[in-house]
């Protein structure tokens, strides 16, 4: 029989750490393997998704930037139109505004001097004048409503 020194048993705990050792690189080589796949795979996944997500991003965009160009080309002409009614009600209010309201006038003033003569032959001439003030009231006795004679 053979008789195992110390150093055969060191060399063979050695040996044996070393396969244990091995066998744990091992197992964790091949979680991360199967970690690096997977995430491989997520990736894939995001990006075979992501694609059309962006493209249909970059449609919504344009199409909004139609709509803003839409927009501002219906302002601008909004715009155009506010200036040309402006332009227009200024062009009618000095062209027509004067003359119409001297006619205003002189029809008011005829009406008042025909219905000053009427007055005159039908009423009394001592009728008494009212005069409006501004802020003030009149006494009880004078609010109360004339009776025509």
């Amino acid at each position: 029989m053979h008789t195992v020194s110390g150093g055969e048993v060191a060399g063979i705990l050695v040996a044996v750490f070393w396969a244990i050792l091995v066998s744990f690189l091992a197992v964790a080589l091949a979680r991360l393997a199967q970690t690096l796949r997977t995430t491989t795979k997520l990736v894939a996944d995001v990006t075979d998704q992501a694609v059309p997500l962006l493209a249909d991003a970059s449609a919504a965009v344009r199409s909004a930037q139609t709509q803003i160009d839409r927009v501002d080309a219906i302002a601008s002409d909004v715009q155009e139109v506010t200036s040309n009614a402006s332009a227009l009600s200024t062009t009618v209010a000095s062209t027509f505004g004067g003359p119409l309201v001297k006619v205003a006038a002189f029809g008011y003033g005829v009406r008042r001097a025909l219905g000053g003569r009427k007055e005159d032959m039908s009423a009394p001439a001592d009728r008494a004048r009212r005069t409006v003030i501004v802020g003030r009231t009149l006494p009880a006795a004078r609010r109360t409503k004339r009776k025509k004679g």
